[in-house]
């Protein structure tokens, strides 16, 4: 709560020193009833310590649901926002105003611009095992199946394919982080929600960009309406759709603008389905991090992150419902 409030304060000084516009908090609580009056319009209140990539739609996800319930405008309040993350808040709906002084806020005749502010970020030391990549892929799997919890130490290191080692620092950072409830004969998740949270930021942010083997591109562009007629089971290995191709196989809904390719095989076999190399391509060709003898396919909740941190109204909408129908376990 204090480093909230700092946030805010600090915010709110910025904007005083760029724009000579007070900003005053109606409710000090700092909760969802919080309230921001600026030159006499007002906004629900959301604080965050930081947006990234990896976090950037599960915060806008938040954002509506506070706007909804409070029936206002929302503002979102954080130390430092990304300009390519700014935009894509702005084009949603959403006003910002960071630490540094950036700001897009627009309401009735309320229009304040200020981009370009600088903020020094500190470099991060000491972040969680549990965060950092061997603990992404061993947080997968108990997100997966939480039962897992309860298998040994070697087996989970090989589900993982992470060091026997990892897995016990990692196992106890979970105790420690209150994400693991460790009693005399069991080990259950908790707070799997937050945990999840946690993960899909993580991933995104730490794991995926690893997996990266290759961006790509349809030569024949009616492909990108026709993925379906693609039959993956031609190529030799595992290769799996996830992202926005996987949600539509899975769900029936949202007509894929991106598309996913998980597999453990070299990206060069994807020639053969008329995929070539492009930096700006709209196909994503990953690297398998699990054991595909363990867990077939790409599970749902590897779908739901990959929509979830999109940043895309239409993709967090599905993601939503595969929340709802395929992940009622995680709460």
């Amino acid at each position: 709560m204090k480093k909230e409030r700092e946030i805010l304060e600090e915010a709110i000084n910025s904007l005083l020193r760029y724009t000579q516009i007070q900003a005053i908090v109606k409710d000090g609580r700092l909760r969802r009833d919080a309230i921001l009056e600026i030159a006499s319009e007002e906004f629900a209140i959301e604080i965050k310590p930081e947006i990234t990539k990896g976090n950037k739609g599960i915060v806008l996800a938040q954002l509506k649901e506070v706007s909804r319930e409070n029936n206002l405008p929302i503002i979102l309040i954080t130390k430092y926002i990304p300009g390519e993350i700014a935009k894509e808040y702005v084009a949603e709906g959403v006003c910002y105003l960071d630490v540094a002084g950036n700001c897009n806020i627009r309401q009735k005749k309320l229009m304040l611009l200020i981009e370009g502010k600088k903020i020094e970020r500190m470099a991060k030391i000491n972040q969680p095992r549990a965060f950092q990549e061997a603990g992404i892929k061993l947080v997968f799997q108990f997100l997966v199946d939480p039962e897992k919890t309860q298998l040994p130490y070697r087996e989970l290191a090989g589900m993982a394919n992470i060091s026997l080692g990892s897995v016990g620092t990692i196992m106890q950072e979970l105790i420690d982080l209150n994400f693991i409830l460790k009693t005399k004969h069991t080990k259950k998740l908790k707070n799997t929600k937050d945990l999840l949270n946690r993960w899909i930021t993580a991933y995104h942010d730490v794991l995926r960009p690893r997996l990266l083997k290759k961006e790509m591109r349809f030569v024949k562009p009616d492909s990108y309406n026709k993925w379906k007629d693609i039959n993956l089971n031609l190529i030799s290995g595992h290769v799996y759709w996830g992202g926005e191709p996987g949600a539509n196989l899975l769900t029936g809904y949202l007509h894929p603008g991106t598309f996913t390719i998980y597999t453990d095989q070299n990206w060069h076999i994807f020639k053969d389905i008329d995929l070539v190399p492009d930096e700006n391509g709209k196909v994503q060709v990953l690297d398998i991090f699990w054991n595909p003898d363990a867990i077939l396919g790409v599970p749902p909740l590897l779908i739901y992150a990959d929509l979830m941190s999109s940043g895309s109204d239409r993709n967090i909408e599905t993601a939503i419902m595969i929340f709802n129908n395929e992940l009622q376990y995680i709460k």
